[in-house]
């Protein structure tokens, strides 16, 4: 997982598959089923929608640029002034301070 960022009514994942075995939608049904199973023990209330939005990245889309719009993603939205004060974003893969040395 590259970058994720989870916002208060979605969330952006950039992730990659790293053998050809890899599969995307049984990654994003795991995903879903484990988290809404936790959730709807908590909060007793459905947490996602059925279906996703998925993309490609192009072989020529640079894997920062990408992370960069994710991390963003609440300064776009208004909830906080910086990236990197938003505690629900984050990288397995990408050093968060290189990614926000990218950011400029």
């Amino acid at each position: 997982m590259h970058a994720y960022c989870l916002m208060p009514d979605h969330l952006h994942v950039l992730c990659e598959g790293l053998d050809d075995t890899a599969d995307l939608l049984e990654f994003v049904h795991a995903f879903k089923q484990r988290s809404a199973h936790e959730y709807v023990r908590q909060a007793g209330k459905r947490l996602w929608q059925r279906s996703f939005f998925d993309r490609h990245l192009r072989s020529d889309e640079d894997l920062l640029h990408v992370a960069r719009y994710i991390y963003e993603n609440p300064v776009r939205a208004g909830l906080v002034q910086r990236p990197h004060d938003y505690p629900h974003s984050g990288s397995a893969t990408l050093p968060f301070p290189e990614i926000l040395l990218a950011m400029g």
